[in-house]
């Protein structure tokens, strides 16, 4: 500003949490502060938050919110799932033929190849076909993670035992013990041991073409998990 003269600047400012209405209440594009993720899957993102607010204007719980939303997940992804599990379990059921073909011809690999081919040819298998399901579905995963990530709702919300569904589900069940390192979990986590139970009776229930131990290998996925 030149010596003598002045200058006047009118700045707006929002001070609060990143609820939709209100941002977009406020206006001058701020509803872009909230993170939907990359580009290509922000309008899944979006979708997702949608649901998940109409269904608590139904239901008045975020808790019961999200297992709806994951249940229509599921129910919508589920033709993919089928389709997965078929592909995987005529691989399964190929393994015998394929274990032949390897040993016979285990000093060609060329010829292995070619007869391996040949016979998902003759049986209609597509050995892809266990993973292209898995690629359509991810985009999907990914918005919905995004949506359960974002929203300030969550923040304080209870549900069951959980006091806070922005919160890992541990602090809510507490536990004081001698000696125990301060960067480990102090308490009770209920939803993981759910979730690495599951996961391990699906991978169980899952068919496999693989070796032995290869399976025993994805049935410690769950535990790293």
């Amino acid at each position: 500003v030149p010596p003598g003269l002045a200058d006047r600047r009118e700045l707006r400012a929002y001070v609060g949490p990143k609820e939709a209405a209100r941002l977009e209440a406020f206006g001058a594009g701020i509803d872009r502060s909230v993170e939907l993720g990359y580009a290509w899957v922000a309008p899944l993102t979006r979708a997702f938050l949608w649901l998940l607010h109409a269904s608590y204007g139904l239901i008045p719980n975020y808790g019961v919110g999200i297992i709806l939303l994951t249940g229509l997940v599921r129910l919508v992804t589920a033709p993919l799932t089928a389709r997965q599990m078929r592909s995987m379990k005529k691989m399964a059921e190929l393994k015998p033929q394929m274990d032949a073909i390897q040993a016979k011809n285990k000093d060609d690999r060329q010829k292995q190849s070619e007869e391996t081919m040949k016979l998902y040819k003759e049986a209609g298998v597509n050995p892809f076909g266990g993973c292209v399901p898995i690629l359509f579905q991810f985009p999907v995963f990914i918005g919905l993670y995004n949506a359960l990530l974002t929203p300030i709702e969550l923040r304080h919300a209870p549900f069951m035992w959980i006091k806070d569904l922005s919160r890992p589900d541990w602090e809510s069940l507490p536990f004081t013990l001698a000696g125990w390192p301060s960067f480990l979990p102090s308490g009770i986590p209920v939803l993981t041991i759910l979730m690495g139970a599951s996961m391990f009776l699906q991978q169980w229930m899952t068919p496999s073409a693989g070796d032995p131990n290869q399976k025993r290998m994805m049935m410690l996925m769950p535990l790293m998990f």
